[in-house]
């Protein structure tokens, strides 16, 4: 409980002082009182008065910062030394490679990842995965080889995606798979500073990264599997110049399957099996980077 001091003499003197001023005002206005009272005051003739200007306008309250719905724990100290300092955005290529070659493994990170300036790349592309287009150049991933392959009906009025087009994706989804996700998150928790500033940097400044990773997350966990192969078309380019990439060119026949995100129609077009075990490892993630 915590002691409040003793009060002496000069502790009170400001009290004291005030009073005497208080009286010493009630009397002097007092004796005035009973002055006017004793002799008329002279009457004055009424003096014009501008009229005074509308009030200003009250200036609008500053918009609160958008709340943190999922704040991202501090990492867990390894030992009762203070964590070594993150080096700054624009220099920290060496180290986020060289932890995320101790996370996978040399050769899958070279594999798999896009190493150079890959805080800037995973930031932009979580953002653009749940937008209606993700650019490749940006991806922190290695794009997958080979070519989209579909599949045209007998009649040739339809087209779908190819059973064996989901093979190209196995290699990665077994990649995601064997990925300690608690170990991933605990690097990132490491990390978020450099991603919060790269997210900011990316022109969201004072919102949070992680809820936006969050909302992205939902988004994909929540794509339907389809019960078939969707079917797909391929869009048409006028012009003299031929398409040298064609299989760039398809949509999804279905315009509720086309009006997804990105990263939405990325799932599909990786096959019902992948899209499953990818959606179960994106819950397992949600569950270690969100508020419960």
């Amino acid at each position: 409980m915590t002691r409040e001091p003793e009060r002496d003499e000069s502790s009170r003197l400001p009290i004291i002082l005030a009073a005497a001023v208080a009286l010493a005002a009630a009397g002097y206005f007092g004796w005035r009182y009973y002055q006017d009272r004793q002799v008329p005051a002279p009457v004055e003739p009424p003096v014009a008065v501008a009229p005074s200007a509308p009030p200003a306008p009250a200036e609008p309250a500053p918009a609160a910062p958008p709340t943190i719905q999922h704040p991202v724990e501090p990492p867990a100290a390894e030992s009762s030394a203070p964590p070594a300092p993150l080096p700054a955005l624009a220099d920290a290529d060496p180290y986020v490679s060289d932890h995320l070659a101790e996370l996978l493994g040399r050769p899958n990170a070279l594999r798999f990842l896009q190493l150079d300036g890959f805080i800037k790349r995973a930031v932009a592309t979580v953002d653009n995965l749940g937008r209606s287009h993700a650019p490749v150049l940006m991806w922190p991933v290695t794009p997958t080889p080979g070519r989209f392959a579909s599949t045209k009906a007998a009649d040739g009025a339809s087209e779908t995606i190819a059973p064996d087009n989901s093979a190209r994706y196995t290699p990665f989804v077994q990649f995601a798979e064997s990925v300690d996700t608690g170990r991933a998150v605990a690097l990132y928790r490491r990390l978020y500073p450099l991603f919060q500033q790269a997210y900011e940097e990316l022109g969201f400044p004072g919102r949070y990264f992680n809820d936006r990773l969050v909302q992205v997350l939902d988004q994909l966990i929540a794509t339907p599997v389809p019960a078939a192969p969707p079917a797909v078309a391929l869009v048409q380019v006028k012009g003299e110049v031929p398409s040298t990439r064609p299989w760039v060119r398809y949509e999804y026949a279905d315009p509720q399957l086309e009006a997804l995100s990105a990263g939405q129609k990325i799932l599909l077009r990786m096959g019902a099996d992948n899209q499953r075990r990818l959606q179960a490892k994106l819950v397992d993630l949600r569950g270690r980077v969100a508020r419960r």
